[in-house]
């Protein structure tokens, strides 16, 4: 019986592959943990093909920020209900990512601290920031909520602050059920507030 060979990704599924890798290494082991190397073994790549793809660590850095934010838009073009609720909606993103996607959660905010000493790094943050509070932006106005592009910024701040506290803070002690008890409720009464604003 011939042993299973794992398929080696090819082209953009390399990339994909090589960025995923790089964001659970980022998440398990921390920044000292990332090396092309190690994300050559994590993703079952031959030596060199990350190197080959991102020449320097900035651009796997990099890499991993833009396939967050890649994930994180498509996750939020879901098509929407006859009749939308936007706080089930922004609750069911929040979940998701808390249930489904931890390394990413972790890697992002270790990723944004060492963003404070790296440009090229900051810019691809704020620009994935800007382009998703772009997108619930457009899911507010859609709903009637006033001053939609200015309100999204808070709204998007609130709801990364629910989810640092569930990584790293004290919502880390919450059942799941008291977790997403506390976020829904949170959810509806500020969308509540801002649609009688």
């Amino acid at each position: 019986m011939c042993p299973v060979t794992k398929k080696v990704p090819l082209g953009e599924d390399r990339r994909a592959a090589i960025a995923d890798a790089a964001i659970h290494l980022v998440a398990t082991r921390g920044l000292r943990g990332l090396t092309h190397r190690a994300v050559d073994t994590e993703a079952g790549l031959p030596p060199g093909s990350t190197s080959y793809y991102l020449r320097t660590r900035a651009a796997l850095l990099t890499a991993c920020v833009n396939r967050m934010l890649d994930r994180d838009l498509t996750a939020g073009t879901a098509p929407p209900a006859v009749n939308p609720d936007l706080a089930e909606l922004l609750v069911g993103m929040i979940l998701n990512l808390v249930r489904e996607r931890p390394d990413d959660l972790i890697a992002r905010y270790e990723l944004s601290l060492e963003a404070s000493r790296q440009p090229e790094l900051r810019d691809a943050i704020i620009q994935g920031g800007r382009r998703l509070r772009e997108r619930l932006a457009e899911l507010l106005a859609a709903l009637g909520i006033p001053d939609a592009e200015v309100v999204a910024w808070p709204v998007a701040a609130m709801m990364d602050g629910l989810l640092y506290d569930r990584v790293a803070g004290a919502g880390s002690t919450l059942s799941p059920e008291a977790y997403e008890h506390a976020v829904r409720s949170t959810l509806s009464a500020l969308l509540a507030g801002l649609r009688h604003a």
